[in-house]
């Protein structure tokens, strides 16, 4: 339970510090994931354990050896961006074998995931609290630099809803499950209307689509009618409540915007021209806002730093055999995601990256991400193990796989609740 702790410390400063433009903040943020992999490593050393180990890492350390390859071929623009680019996704990889390791005991994955939900639930008030009196200073104290729809520590509406996207699932899973239904009822309402305030076009629309995921797959689970209803019942009521207080019309007007593509349809087209010049390679990992002055179809005099879409910067900047092997990591986590209910936030996460940049600009955000990821394998794992242990005759397994199951030798019910 240690290393969740850590973990979930870790994870929670690196969102509480995204705000800050130094690079210090993630530079700590780094130093600490390096150091839990030394820690882990030390404790193999004394006492060894089983490692926990998957093909998603496999994909996900693809991503920083690209990068070395470009250095390596000398196929950057910039290397200095690269190593950079380079150490971010090798820190993602190692937050992600770090969170297998230590949340591979249901108990330490459900404490885990349960902080997530209240952190996610805790900050979406803080954040929607300081939408409305803090006057574009982040926690009321520094300033962000704008002067309207800054959230707690985001300066930027769709990358907050895109972590909330990831804690929004879990909430709900959780209060279906009837544990503490009310509380996680409520944070994940107040997720919902806090993202409804920051006039998140793109995150209300998944959110609403994680929801009604989230409802259809636990009803298709043994799941009493009845608290089904009353449940949905609960949460769109409360969503109700919390969406009247925190306020809709800045997204009624955004939603009625003519064209919600403006600009960002030019930039995209830049970004298709940019990925046909350097189809293979790229321009190098970190270095889109670099090589998009030669292609940009407009000025008008602001430095254009993201593509608005993850995928597209992703394979302008590492070619083709880069981007369509986070393809085939996404297409190994969606199923995974699906069967766990919990974890479908990270389906809506590269979505999201579809039409926006949660990943690419704020490190701390992909850290969150990484390491949900990295829960999700190791519940992929511990559903290995009780098959693996049925098929050799165990008496008994307890197993966390969406609720706590019990399996004995003569009769096997995965919704049957363990002692």
């Amino acid at each position: 339970m240690t290393g969740a702790k850590a973990l979930a410390m870790l994870a929670s400063y690196a969102v509480l510090t995204l705000w800050v433009p130094e690079r210090w903040a993630w530079s700590i943020a780094q130093i600490a994931a390096f150091a839990g992999i030394g820690v882990w490593a030390t404790r193999q050393w004394r006492r060894a354990s089983p490692v926990v180990t998957s093909v998603w890492l496999v994909l996900l350390a693809a991503a920083p050896l690209w990068g070395l390859a470009q250095l390596v071929f000398h196929r950057t623009i910039y290397r200095w961006a690269t190593w950079e680019a380079i150490l971010t996704w090798t820190t993602w990889l190692a937050l992600c074998f770090l969170a297998m390791q230590v949340l591979e005991d249901a108990r330490a994955r459900q404490w885990f995931l349960q902080f997530a939900a209240y952190f996610g639930g805790g900050l979406s008030i803080l954040a929607t609290v300081g939408l409305l009196t803090a006057r574009g200073k982040i926690f009321w104290l520094f300033p962000s630099g704008f002067n309207d729809f800054v959230l707690g520590p985001f300066v930027n509406r769709n990358q907050y809803a895109a972590f909330l996207e990831m804690s929004l699932p879990i909430a709900l899973w959780q209060a279906l499950r009837d544990r503490h239904s009310l509380a996680n009822y409520a944070m994940a309402a107040a997720m919902f209307a806090s993202v409804v305030a920051a006039a998140s076009r793109a995150g209300v629309v998944l959110m609403g689509a994680e929801a009604v995921a989230v409802i259809l797959l636990m009803g298709s689970r043994p799941i009493k009618t009845g608290a089904l209803v009353r449940g949905l019942a609960v949460f769109l009521g409360l969503i109700a409540v919390f969406t009247a207080i925190a306020g809709w019309q800045v997204l009624g007007q955004r939603l009625r915007d003519p064209d919600p593509w403006a600009v960002r349809r030019e930039i995209l087209a830049s970004s298709v021209s940019m990925l046909r010049e350097r189809p293979i390679m790229g321009y190098g990992l970190g270095n889109w806002a670099r090589a998009y002055p030669r292609f940009a179809l407009y000025d008008d005099g602001t430095y254009v730093n993201q593509a608005h879409n993850d995928w597209l910067q992703w394979a302008s900047e590492g070619g083709l055999p880069f981007v369509i092997a986070l393809l085939i990591l996404a297409a190994g986590v969606i199923p995974a995601a699906c069967r766990s209910i919990w974890a479908i936030g990270l389906i809506s996460v590269w979505v999201h990256c579809l039409v926006e940049y949660p990943l690419q600009q704020r490190p701390g955000i992909g850290l969150w991400f990484f390491v949900l990821m990295g829960v999700l394998a190791a519940q992929q794992r511990g559903n290995h193990t009780v098959a693996e242990a049925l098929d050799k005759g165990s008496e008994r397994v307890h197993i966390e796989v969406g609720a706590r199951i019990e399996c004995g030798p003569q009769s096997v019910s995965p919704f049957k609740k363990g002692k």
